[in-house]
């Protein structure tokens, strides 16, 4: 079940030095570089302006159960290196940065320490389908962002996949809010941010949500969620919009299928805490197979360990189509990218038309003449790899939330849409899934193998940041000079930023070219 940013993160992590070292409690004089938590004093680093505290305790958690304040500690802990990440099976974390017990550490960066500044402050959720990631990636680092916008950007790791959200309510009131511990880690987080992010420059009041795949669902999640009311005021969701099916009845069958792979009934739930990890993943992944099947990567719905709609912590599932009454006020950002996790054409240089409508007949049948009309009417300068290429699940739901939204709150709604096609591997990648991170983070020093590192992506960049800073300061993307006039979102206007080389404003470009793809009703 992945949901993700790209498995190319071993590369990128390997190249940029990754490492971490539990923040441990050290001597430090530098003054400058000192802040205090409600939980004890930490000392951090700063590099170019910019403070940076990594690994900063926010909790911390038995298994299955939900997070609870970190221990306190004496003396001066240092926070110069990224914590352990969550337990997960991926190549590009592998055992020795991976802590269950210690996974729960909060990043931040910003400009001013104990200044008395309100800066607005962004949490960042990294992708991964609740399944797999880190907060560590380079391309998410908080600093080009702070550093441009004067604000306080925090990133934040939790737990993942089974130890996540496995639900085991069917064992106890014990076990009540198992299901949805790993978004209980990400409202501690938020907890932490209000009660800590003054000492860093930041305003408590004024918190941006942001997560790119996995993490957009994350943020769509967390506004269902009423123990998050009043802890964040704005929303960024970056093609996240793909459909969590996992209901209390669903994650309750799927814990006791657990529960009989280890050869335990419900009465030896709490033998689970000798298991290892390996022993849960293996049991996991038989009892969802055996329920539902594997599911392919980019299918528009979600069975595993996710959150489960209990009624309770989770109201209900984001993106069906639209949220929770409890966010109808909260300013929303969302989009995606042209191509997304699409197999891509576009190094087939020598296609032509007429072999790509002989592929398209394969799925289209007589109708292949009217999806490439439709599709001529999107996007009128489009190619023969554009047609085999065009995503076909993140924006059809992308454009039915926020239809919905558009209809069920009065906030502010923006919408915009990545078409700007990578150069690197002589432009054969396109759009992809995750572009649009290292373009609106300001990062592409660091994701050069994703971008390219010309001005072409510099210039692009400079406009993506500048909008997602403006709209974590002021609920609207706008920006003066730089970008079109960017309206608000509903069904009729269909107002969405075409973020290319010249960017611009199109009405409901591909509205009927979706619907014929996937109905969006």
């Amino acid at each position: 079940m992945k949901y993700q940013i790209l498995p190319i993160l071993m590369a990128i992590l390997l190249t940029a030095g990754f490492c971490f070292t539990a923040c441990m409690p050290k001597t430090n004089n530098n003054q400058e570089l000192q802040v205090k938590t409600i939980h004890g004093d930490i000392s951090g680093s700063i590099n170019n302006s910019v403070y940076a505290f990594k690994g900063i305790p926010y909790a911390k958690a038995e298994r299955f159960m939900p997070p609870q304040n970190p221990d306190v500690w004496d003396g001066i802990r240092e926070c110069t290196n990224f914590g352990p990440v969550a337990r997960q099976v991926a190549p590009w974390y592998p055992d020795s940065v991976q802590n269950e017990q210690e996974l729960f550490s909060v990043n931040v960066w910003t400009k001013g320490l104990n200044d008395g500044k309100k800066r607005p402050v962004m949490l960042w959720l990294h992708g991964g389908g609740f399944h797999i990631g880190a907060s560590n990636d380079p391309m998410t680092y908080g600093e080009a962002l702070a550093k441009k916008g004067d604000i306080v950007f925090v990133s934040v790791n939790h737990r993942l996949n089974i130890l996540g959200f496995l639900d085991l309510s069917a064992c106890g009131e014990k076990y009540a809010k198992s299901a949805n511990v790993g978004m209980l880690d990400i409202v501690k987080a938020l907890e932490w941010i209000h009660n800590n992010i003054e000492n860093f420059g930041g305003n408590p009041s004024d918190v941006t949500i942001v997560g790119e795949s996995g993490g957009g669902g994350k943020v769509g999640t967390l506004m269902c969620m009423p123990a998050a009311k009043g802890l964040f005021q704005k929303a960024i969701i970056q093609s996240g919009t793909l459909i969590n099916t996992m209901t209390k009845e669903k994650s309750q069958t799927l814990g006791l299928a657990v529960l009989e792979k280890l050869g335990l009934t419900p009465n030896d739930v709490e033998k689970l805490e000798t298991f290892s990890y390996a022993e849960l993943v293996k049991a996991g992944n038989e009892a969802i197979a055996e329920i539902s099947g594997p599911r392919k990567p980019g299918s528009p719905t979600m069975f595993g360990f996710a959150p489960s709609a209990d009624g309770d912590v989770l109201l209900q599932q984001p993106f069906s189509p639209g949220f929770a009454d409890i966010s109808k006020d909260i300013p929303l950002m969302m989009g995606s990218t042209l191509n997304e996790l699409m197999p891509v054409a576009y190094g087939e240089n020598d296609l032509t038309l007429e072999l790509a409508q002989e592929r398209l007949a394969k799925q289209y049948g007589d109708k292949t003449r009217q999806f490439v009309e439709l599709f001529a009417k999107a996007y009128p300068d489009y190619t023969p790899q554009d047609l085999l290429s065009v995503d076909k699940t993140f924006r059809p739901y992308t454009i039915r939330t926020a239809d919905a939204r558009a209809v069920e709150s009065g906030a502010p709604l923006y919408v915009y849409f990545l078409a700007w096609k990578s150069a690197v591997d002589n432009a054969s990648k396109g759009s992809f899934h995750g572009l649009d991170i290292p373009l609106a983070f300001n990062t592409v020093d660091l994701r050069a193998d994703w971008t390219g590192n010309t001005e072409e992506a510099w210039e692009l960049a400079d406009k993506m940041s500048s909008a997602w800073i403006n709209f974590i300061k002021s609920a609207n993307p706008n920006v003066d000079g730089v970008l079109p006039k960017w309206e608000c979102y509903n069904a009729e206007n269909g107002a969405t930023m075409y973020f290319e080389n010249e960017c611009r404003i199109v009405n409901n470009h591909d509205r009927e070219l979706m619907n014929f793809i996937k109905p969006l009703n």
